[in-house]
């Protein structure tokens, strides 16, 4: 049990003792089933795990030899926590969008990053974009995530909006429309992302 935990990143804090313990002391059901139909149930169960973990296996190596030969993947590929799959998922939903659109800003309206913005008369209000490429929108809204764990840039922003009373989805799509203008640069400009050369993260690091 302890070797299971430590393999697995256990972080319940509970001793693999106690743990055993609860195991052995789960109610038993009233009518069993037979020794032979369970072991025959659980293995088929693990057969068609290690089925899905091969076909898993399988895929990823698939979209990395798709990657190898993207000819944009190289764009985009050190951004901060972007990660294989990640990466895919940006060239696929959100590089048919970059190449068709004019700007940065109509890139963060087309994938749910940018809100929108009404006005009547004196009324005047700022509202959640529902008109979007729900797919896109997942795609920079889950590297925006992953990128504030490894960005202290994007970390700042998504800390400042949170200090704004923004709530976590809306802060997670202002870090990501800030993202959006990076990759965009990137984009369009044939130029792998370099942290080096990221102006706004050069500052925070100076500071």
């Amino acid at each position: 049990m302890a070797a299971f935990c430590k393999r697995h990143a256990y972080r319940g804090g509970k001793p693999a003792s106690a743990l055993l313990a609860r195991l052995r002391s789960a109610p038993v059901a009233p009518v069993s089933l037979p020794a032979s139909v369970l072991s025959a149930l659980i293995t088929a169960q693990v057969q068609l795990l290690r089925s899905l973990q091969a076909t898993i296996t399988q895929l990823e190596t698939t979209i990395k030899r798709c990657l190898a030969r993207h000819p944009r993947a190289v764009f985009l590929a050190q951004l901060p926590g972007v990660g294989t799959i990640n990466l895919a998922r940006l060239l696929a939903e959100v590089g048919p969008i970059l190449d068709r659109v004019e700007s940065a800003e109509q890139a963060a309206a087309e994938c749910g990053a940018a809100p929108v913005t009404k006005a009547s008369g004196k009324a005047h209000g700022v509202y959640f974009r529902w008109a979007a490429n729900t797919r896109a929108r997942k795609v920079v809204t889950a590297f925006a995530h992953n990128s504030r764990m490894q960005s202290p840039w994007a970390a700042g922003l998504y800390a400042n909006a949170r200090a704004r009373g923004k709530r976590n989805p809306h802060a997670t799509r202002i870090v990501a429309r800030a993202w959006l203008r990076v990759i965009w640069a990137c984009w369009h400009n044939a130029t792998p992302y370099d942290p080096d050369n990221h102006p706004a993260a050069q500052r925070l690091k100076a500071s």
